[in-house]
């Protein structure tokens, strides 16, 4: 009770922020917990677990690393809504939960800066630039890996940050990209892929893959319903670099970004 009553008070500031800021700007994260702490309150997370974040109520967002059922995950958004802090989350969300026996992950990215440290960890599998070809490679390997692993004690998360720019690569990278999509989290490797919602026009084809869509702050409502699949959705007021949505039915239940420690 007290960690939800700490809960709803990080809520009333984070509601209270929102009316302060001009909603073109970046808004602070004041208030939320940090990752480690949440765990560290949380019961112990089955090994099944992957942890995508926390849902209004206090409860964690999870995904069952072995239920293919969700399909890889879209996190779509506006510049600046936050995408790359949200997958840093779930990369150090495994870092924190999980041996590299059980879940590891690979990091596609042009932003190596920002991934540095996760590049060093146990879990990770590497950090391969988008037009680099240790990309091409890494992808074949998984496609390899993925046609024969058939158990259900390992599991391999694929970050990648910028469906855009990895989507013009074309040749057998794209075909083994494409595979991974629609063959990936039946074989345990689960794409993670952020899209900058301004692009989202361009890759109506990339788009169909996804079933499961998170959605970070999105201002034009035209691309929201793009990206959303449906008319209905206000993405505008969500808060960059805090908070997310995604689509459960015909509702939409917002989630949060706990800090990274």
């Amino acid at each position: 009770m007290e960690t939800n009553n700490r809960f709803d008070l990080m809520i009333d500031q984070l509601t209270n922020i929102v009316g302060d800021q001009n909603p073109h700007q970046t808004r602070p994260s004041t208030g939320l917990p940090s990752l480690k702490s949440l765990l560290a309150e949380s019961n112990a997370l089955p090994q099944e677990a992957l942890y995508l974040g926390l849902a209004e109520d206090g409860l964690p967002v999870l995904l069952n690393l072995y239920d293919p059922t969700p399909g890889p995950i879209l996190i779509a958004g506006d510049q600046e809504s936050g995408k790359t802090t949200l997958l840093k989350m779930i990369a150090r969300a495994v870092d924190l939960i999980h041996s590299p026996a059980e879940v590891q992950y690979c990091i596609i990215s042009n932003r190596s800066d920002e991934w540095n440290r996760y590049e060093q960890s146990e879990n990770s599998v590497g950090l391969y630039p988008i037009q680099h070809e240790a990309t091409a490679n890494i992808l074949e390997s998984l496609v390899d890996w993925a046609h024969t692993n058939k158990g259900k004690d390992h599991a391999v998360i694929l970050l990648i940050d910028d469906l855009y720019e990895i989507s013009k690569l074309g040749g057998l990278t794209e075909q083994h990209l494409r595979w991974l999509l629609l063959r990936g989290p039946s074989r345990n490797v689960w794409p993670i892929v952020t899209l900058n919602s301004a692009k989202a026009n361009d890759l109506q084809d990339w788009l169909t893959f996804f079933r499961t869509r998170f959605f970070g702050q999105i201002m034009d409502a035209e691309i929201a319903r793009t990206v959303s699949g449906m008319s209905l959705y206000k993405l505008n007021d969500l808060i960059p670099g805090s908070q997310f949505a995604m689509r459960e039915s015909n509702k939409l239940l917002k989630f949060w970004v706990p800090l990274i420690d």
